[in-house]
């Protein structure tokens, strides 16, 4: 009986000799750099939506509700006919939809932040930064996907842009370059905060009135004075009329100007904060 134990151990001696024998002969791989584990960590963002799917329903489903309402309700109302607002709200739906989706790449963030994921990036021999860069880059994919929703949808509601398909994919380009500025803040928000919920909420009460006191639903010169005047100069109102304005062939370059420089201040900004408050975090 006593030899039962004497050999088990012995054997198990030998399976571990047989795999530090195989592992030591099979090359080390080599480390990841900073672009392809960024890549990686990007990739698994979408692997997310792919096993979730639940998660395109604010990129899809609620910017099609958006649409299909107010143009078909206040329409008429608004400008006289369901046509002419139609034209007018589907650029600025476009702008809405995807800046909207930025305030998840805040709850991703503390999500895996809550739940000890980022712990365990830490302990990988990769680039730091990698994982919340990766994580911005497959949030890109996202606003890519909002948008063309939207623009798919006023094409079948029979909205033709003047400018062809090349000023809808610039609109689309800007407005994603737009929500890649606006996403850093968002991230930063979501390392400050203790729960996901927490950093939806915060989010949203930003967005949300910036969003609605813009010229993304009416013209400014509809509102009283001073609220005029605060729509004019909202980064958002300057980012739906360039958007307006590449669709219909006739955007004006001071408004591209504003809009690609306040990307380039909110992501000087807020992404070095955002890596700093990470590595703390």
């Amino acid at each position: 009986m006593s030899t039962q134990p004497a050999a088990h151990v012995a054997a198990t001696a030998a399976d571990e000799a047989a795999v530090r024998r195989a592992i030591s002969s099979t090359p080390r791989p080599p480390k990841a750099g900073p672009v392809s584990a960024a890549l990686t960590f990007a990739w698994r963002g979408m692997l997310k939506v792919r096993h979730v799917p639940e998660q395109l329903l604010d990129v899809t489903i609620t910017p099609v509700m958006f649409v299909l309402m107010f143009t078909y309700i206040f329409g008429g109302a608004v400008s006289g006919s369901t046509g002419e607002y139609r034209d007018y709200l589907v650029p600025g739906i476009l702008v809405m939809s995807v800046l909207f989706t930025t305030v998840y790449s805040g709850v991703a963030l503390n999500t895996d932040l809550t739940k000890g994921v980022v712990d365990r990036f830490r302990s990988l021999p990769i680039w730091r930064p990698a994982p919340l860069l990766g994580s911005m880059l497959g949030d890109t994919v996202r606003y890519v996907v909002a948008g063309i929703v939207i623009i798919l949808v006023g094409v079948i509601l029979g909205f033709r842009p003047d400018g062809g398909a090349g000023g809808a994919v610039a609109a689309l380009a800007l407005v994603v370059v737009s929500a890649f500025g606006l996403s850093w803040v968002f991230t930063t928000i979501g390392l400050l905060l203790r729960s996901p919920s927490a950093v939806l909420n915060a989010g949203f009460m930003g967005i949300f009135p910036l969003t609605f006191l813009s010229n993304v639903f009416v013209e400014p010169t509809t509102l009283p004075g001073p609220l005029e005047a605060f729509v004019n100069v909202n980064p958002i109102s300057i980012l739906a009329d360039a958007s307006r304005g590449l669709m219909a062939g006739n955007a004006q370059a001071s408004d591209i100007a504003v809009v690609l420089a306040v990307a380039v201040v909110l992501t000087a900004v807020f992404a070095p904060l955002t890596t700093r408050l990470y590595r703390k975090s």
